[in-house]
């Protein structure tokens, strides 16, 4: 993978996937912001590659925004966005809710999503195309009934990158996701000890995959990452249409 003078930049950045996936980016020639909430982690790996700190809850709808202007003007352009920050719930939301709890996994799973994408797209226009990466979970395309939070959010985000991948491609602009299954990260560090003998992916295994998506992904292709397997699009099947094989309507709600 060869990003020599691109643009980058990495929500939850400083740990887990996403400092695997700065590193790896750094190192095929990026210029990399390095976007997370805790300020002395993202500093120190962005002092390590040679790129930016960015700090700030990007669930905040002004925060993505400065990132992605912050990131266009240190590097002059802005190439490959990859949002990979994300939550658990910490309760089930089934027989229990936490307002707090339900904002917050709300807010950083697919609200940040939307804001990233969003404020990406000019700048990625700007520099004549680029690719964006959401990093969903297996639990995106099937349930995951400890969690029923996390597995709506992360159905969210692989709805919305596959609905809004079509709209971007004429621009130059691919749009994608990774779903990997369960990882050796902070993010379950609390649960671990259940997982046993349980095979768990590496922060590597994801950004191999995610080396795969920028490499050679089509336009909303959503990447399954499970340990032993090669990663690869998910084939999603398509849901029948009405009887006697009327195509659906092709609806702009812009022009309305």
């Amino acid at each position: 993978m060869d990003l020599t003078g691109n643009g980058a930049l990495v929500t939850g950045g400083a740990s887990g996937i996403g400092a695997a996936a700065v590193r790896r980016l750094a190192a095929a020639g990026a210029r990399v912001a390095v976007a997370d909430r805790d300020e002395s982690a993202a500093t120190a790996l962005a002092d390590e590659v040679g790129g930016i700190a960015l700090t700030g809850d990007v669930a905040d709808p002004e925060r993505m925004p400065a990132h992605v202007a912050a990131a266009e003007e240190a590097f002059g352009r802005l190439d490959v966005v990859l949002l990979n920050a994300g939550v658990t719930a910490g309760q089930s939301g089934v027989v229990d809710l936490d307002l707090a709890g339900y904002r917050r996994i709300v807010g950083v799973n697919v609200d940040h999503v939307v804001f990233g994408l969003a404020a990406a797209v000019p700048a990625l226009r700007r520099a004549g195309g680029g690719r964006v990466v959401a990093t969903a979970s297996l639990a995106g395309i099937v349930p995951m009934p400890g969690d029923a939070l996390y597995t709506m959010t992360k159905h969210a985000v692989v709805g919305y990158v596959r609905a809004a991948a079509p709209v971007l491609a004429p621009d130059g602009i691919r749009v994608n996701a990774v779903c990997p299954g369960f990882a050796d990260t902070p993010l379950i560090a609390r649960a671990k000890p259940q997982f046993g003998d349980f095979p768990l992916l590496s922060a590597e295994d994801v950004v191999d995959a995610i080396e795969g998506v920028l490499e050679r992904g089509e336009p909303g292709e959503c990447w399954f990452v499970q340990p032993g397997r090669e990663p690869g699009p998910y084939g999603f099947r398509g849901a029948p249409g009405p009887a006697g094989g009327a195509a659906p309507p092709k609806v702009s709600w812009s022009d309305h």
